[in-house]
C-alpha cells in the first residue's frame, strides 16, 4: 500500500495539479457576480429606447454606470477565460498544443478586456 496514486495517474505519469477546486470556485463566483451585473446592464439598455450616441455617452459618463460596466467587462472576460481553459484542457490531448492554446486564449481575453475597460474609461472621462 505504498502507492496511493490512481491507475490512470500511474499510466499517464501525471499527478493532480492541485488547482481544480480553486478554479471551480472562482468560476462559480464570477458566474454569481455576473447575474446582477447582466440584469443591471439589460435593464439600463432597455431604459434607453431612443439610444442615440449622445444618450449612451451621457449614460456612460455617470460614475455609477461606468464602474458597473467595467465590473461587467472584467467579470465577463475572466469567466470566459476560465470556461475556455476547462474546454481546452478537456479536449486537447497534446500537452504543447494545449499549453499554447491556453496561453493564446488568455492573452486574447486579457487584450479584449483591457480594450473594453480602456474604452469605457475614455468615454467616461470625456476624452
Amino acid at each position: 500500500m505504498s502507492n496511493l496514486r490512481s491507475p490512470l495517474s500511474i499510466a499517464k505519469g501525471h499527478g493532480s495539479a492541485g488547482e481544480g477546486t480553486h478554479h471551480f470556485w472562482v468560476q462559480r463566483v464570477t458566474a454569481v457576480a455576473l447575474v446582477p451585473l447582466v440584469i443591471w446592464f439589460c435593464f439600463s439598455l432597455a431604459m434607453m429606447p431612443t439610444a442615440t450616441y449622445a444618450t449612451v455617452v451621457d449614460w456612460m459618463q455617470s460614475p455609477f454606470n461606468s464602474v458597473l460596466l467595467i465590473l461587467t467587462i472584467f467579470a465577463s472576460f475572466y469567466h470566459l477565460a476560465l470556461g475556455l481553459q476547462v474546454i481546452l484542457e478537456d479536449y486537447i490531448s497534446n500537452t504543447n498544443t494545449r499549453m499554447f492554446s491556453i496561453l493564446a486564449m488568455k492573452l486574447l481575453c486579457f487584450f479584449f478586456a483591457a480594450l473594453g475597460i480602456f474604452s469605457v474609461i475614455k468615454i467616461a472621462v470625456g476624452g
